[in-house]
């Protein structure tokens, strides 16, 4: 740091504020600084920093459900946000979602003396585990299908799911069939809420939810019935994966595009390799992961945050949907 100062014409001090607090510096002078810092390749010491600030530079994660496309993109864009603002991740995953469980999750956390808490909550044993739980350190929440709060961040899957059931509506459509994620998860929740409230604006029947478990064989399992029923046309299914196994059993049983229309949730990066490629709805986690992080720096800072709109989804027309057949 004093190489730093010494190149850059300023004091020790003024380089330590240009790295802990570079809004207080005058960009001339910030400027100066960074380019001494580019120059010498100086790297600031995490463990000094941390000591200087009594924490450590690293944010604590609780995982549920990574085994699925949201909540492991979502935990890439928080390692990635939190590696550009400085700061390490420690993760923890559950595997056993109770209130003893994440209680021990968040306590071994804040042993660990990591700045703040995110905890990634698709289901909602997570959400009613950690609420009255209070470390002793700052804890933002993402939980799908709800709205932004000062501690939360969220996507609007129930916009997606109507947007998902409205493009099929207009091509002509009667009515739009749903399969569902499992039970207790906020997703599966959020979009099936979208579902029913697109159809009832347009005064269309909704019929009876048919579960699947996010797994294309689930999808595949639900499609030998529904490629058998001739009245469905339109079916919307909760996620790109269970929609793959659903194409493979309507074309094992003939039905072409024109007979029954498919849409999708995630747009996860195959989907648009699909036969034929999935028209889908695509979420953008990585930008939740950023969010949470952002989120979560600005209370570690003290400061207030303002609640913001969801993440938004986004309608990507492929392939697989088309107007019903004469």
């Amino acid at each position: 740091m004093a190489d730093v100062a010494r190149l850059a014409g300023v004091s020790h001090q003024t380089v330590s504020r240009v790295i802990n607090a570079p809004d207080g510096v005058r960009p001339e002078v910030r400027q100066r600084v960074e380019q001494a810092i580019k120059e010498l390749r100086y790297q600031p010491n995490a463990a000094a920093r941390a000591l200087a600030r009594q924490r450590t530079m690293n944010l604590g994660v609780v995982s549920i459900g990574t085994s699925q496309y949201g909540p492991a993109t979502t935990l890439f864009g928080i390692a990635e946000a939190a590696r550009e603002a400085g700061y390490a991740t420690s993760l923890v995953s559950l595997a056993v979602i109770d209130r003893q469980h994440m209680k021990t999750a968040l306590e071994h956390l804040v042993a660990d003396s990591v700045a703040g808490i995110i905890v990634l909550a698709p289901v909602a044993t997570a959400v009613t585990a950690v609420h009255g739980l209070s470390p002793d350190v700052p804890l933002v929440l993402f939980e799908p299908g709800v709205h932004d709060g000062v501690t939360s961040v969220a996507v609007d899957e129930t916009l997606g799911a109507r947007l998902a059931t409205r493009h099929l509506l207009e091509l002509g459509h009667d009515t739009v069939w749903h399969v569902s994620g499992p039970e207790g998860w906020l997703g599966t929740d959020a979009r099936i809420r979208g579902w029913r409230a697109e159809l009832a604006a347009a005064r269309r029947v909704a019929h009876e939810v048919i579960a699947g478990d996010w797994s294309a064989d689930s999808g595949y399992r639900v499609g030998q019935r529904i490629a058998r029923d001739p009245e469905i046309t339109a079916v919307f299914t909760a996620n790109d994966q269970m929609a793959l196994g659903l194409l493979l059993a309507l074309r094992e049983h003939g039905r072409a595009v024109n007979e029954i229309s498919v849409v999708g949730f995630d747009d996860i990066p195959e989907s648009a390799f699909y036969q034929p490629p999935l028209t889908t709805v695509r979420l953008d986690f990585t930008e939740v992961g950023h969010r949470c992080v952002d989120r979560l720096l600005e209370l570690i800072r003290g400061e207030a945050p303002a609640p913001k709109p969801p993440v938004q989804p986004e309608l990507v027309v492929r392939g697989s949907t088309a107007p019903p057949a004469n």
